[in-house]
């Protein structure tokens, strides 16, 4: 976009646009229409990105593509995607039972299907409602897992905590809510027609 310099006119920050048709009767309706138009645009993202994040962990675990599993430690290879890091809780009131849990096959698969789930729910915008359910207590139990409040770890040495209560885990949660409490799945998913299948309207919590 071109800028051109007028010397007869003052200089200044100018919107001409905005000046000129702030005062228009249909001016405040299509700021309206823009924000939530803009707003819908960018919880739509959001919940993509949330959603790619699930997967890929997924993904990564099953298939050992390099990133948190290396290959041949993956699920199809004999792995387990709780035991490193169940087996490896070193804090917490629930370090005991998460070393107990850690490998059990229950654990491995519902782990995973709780990623695939939550993942495949934010990517159509499907079942945000019952996906942020699941993400909250899959989320709750990680940040028990590794427990910010702690300040030492159960062998003394320090815990690297950053923050006594807030971590990811929690904003993940947040979010998860978020987007389910915002119907994020309307706009650039199939949230739209997801509720408007008979079972999801006899069953709203599937909404």
């Amino acid at each position: 976009m071109a800028v051109h310099e007028h010397p007869h006119r003052s200089r200044g920050f100018h919107l001409p646009y905005l000046r000129r048709h702030r005062n228009a009767p249909g001016s405040a309706v299509s700021a309206g229409t823009d924000a939530h138009t803009a707003r819908a645009y960018a919880l739509a993202s959001l919940r993509l990105l949330t959603g790619f994040v699930f997967l890929w962990a997924f993904l990564d675990k099953t298939f050992g593509l390099g990133y948190a599993t290396a290959s041949g430690k993956a699920w199809i290879d004999g792995g387990s995607p709780t035991k490193g890091f169940l087996g490896g809780v070193a804090a917490g009131p629930m370090e005991s039972t998460f070393h107990s849990w850690a490998g059990d096959a229950w654990a491995d698969w519902l782990f995973m299907l709780g990623l695939l789930g939550i993942g495949v729910a934010l990517t159509a915008g499907v079942a945000l409602r019952f996906a942020a359910l699941a993400g909250t207590v899959m989320m709750a139990l990680m940040w028990a897992a590794e427990w910010p409040p702690a300040q030492h770890l159960s062998d003394g040495s320090p815990s690297m905590s950053t923050n006594p209560f807030a971590d990811y885990h929690l904003v993940y949660a947040l979010v998860l809510i978020a987007l389910a409490a915002a119907s994020a799945g309307d706009t650039l998913g199939l949230g739209r027609r997801w509720a408007g299948l008979p079972l999801v309207g006899r069953n709203r919590w599937l909404r």
